[in-house]
């Protein structure tokens, strides 16, 4: 794979990548204002054509942009651990997070496109196809949002207020646990949003934190991961250790928290059965 060369600067990539974004967000785009028809993967998840035409378009983007870094995307999971774990760094993709958002017609779903090396994300883009909104970052550049035809303003996570928790949660994902945890924060908010926003939100100061009791797949918290450790914040594990990537043959990530306050130990007010 030559995928021990010389590391490439992922803010050098940046541009070409959110490019990229853009242009899998329009292939959604197309299908998404029309009368999609839907199909369901093995799993009995939503899969839409804008899910394949997106990933067809990331995928020779990226091999063009760096020939020599492989590509990991929702759409080609099926790549084993064997081959997996001798990669140094590759792209992780979700062509489309928020596939229930998408069949909502809700606007609440986004391209990600993450590049990890060593196991962590040093670059993120997330592009809400519906706004065109996007939010990037790269290891020591910080993190970014944009609204297209208007520059890019740094974004940061905020100082936790104890008295007053904001949290943000799934509409598509509520559960006993999560009920829990949020009736042990006190005074708190609840947020809803969809797919990878939820971390963004985190990240640009919106919210608190984000308690991910349920199971998440590696692409769908890569490219937010980054954006988040760059505008401040972190994204861990329950027992606050950060999260990695590419470390075993399942591609299912742990529970985990996203959190701007990041001397604030969450882990406290996990139910005991977590």
């Amino acid at each position: 794979m030559g995928n021990n060369d010389a590391a490439p600067d992922p803010q050098a990539l940046l541009p070409r990548v959110i490019d990229i974004a853009r242009q899998a967000s329009d292939r959604i785009l197309e299908v998404y204002n029309s009368e999609f028809a839907i199909t369901h993967k093995d799993d009995k998840s939503p899969l839409t054509a804008a899910d394949m035409a997106a990933h067809k378009v990331i995928v020779a983007g990226l091999s063009e942009l760096t020939p020599d870094i492989p590509v990991l995307s929702e759409e080609s999971a099926t790549i084993p651990f064997s081959e997996r774990s001798q990669w140094q760094r590759y792209w992780l993709v979700d062509p489309l997070d928020g596939t229930k958002e998408f069949i909502k017609r809700n606007g609440e779903f986004t391209v990600n496109i993450a590049l990890i090396e060593d196991h962590e994300p040093v670059l993120g883009v997330i592009v809400v196809p519906v706004s065109g909104l996007c939010y990037f970052a790269a290891r020591g550049a910080g993190a970014f949002k944009q609204m297209p035809g208007e520059e890019a303003r740094a974004i940061y996570v905020k100082a936790l207020d104890p008295g007053h928790v904001i949290a943000v949660g799934s509409r598509s994902h509520a559960g006993p646990q999560l009920e829990q945890f949020l009736k042990n924060l006190g005074s708190y908010e609840l947020k809803s949003m969809g797919s990878s926003l939820k971390i963004c939100l985190v990240a640009e100061g919106k919210a608190d934190v984000y308690p991910r009791l349920g199971l998440t797949s590696e692409w769908d918290t890569a490219a937010a991961h980054c954006i988040v450790e760059e505008a401040g914040g972190r994204l861990t594990d329950i027992h606050m250790a950060p999260l990695r990537y590419n470390t075993k043959d399942s591609l299912l990530n742990p529970f985990f928290f996203v959190s701007g306050d990041t001397a604030h130990d969450w882990s406290r007010y996990l139910p005991e059965d977590a």
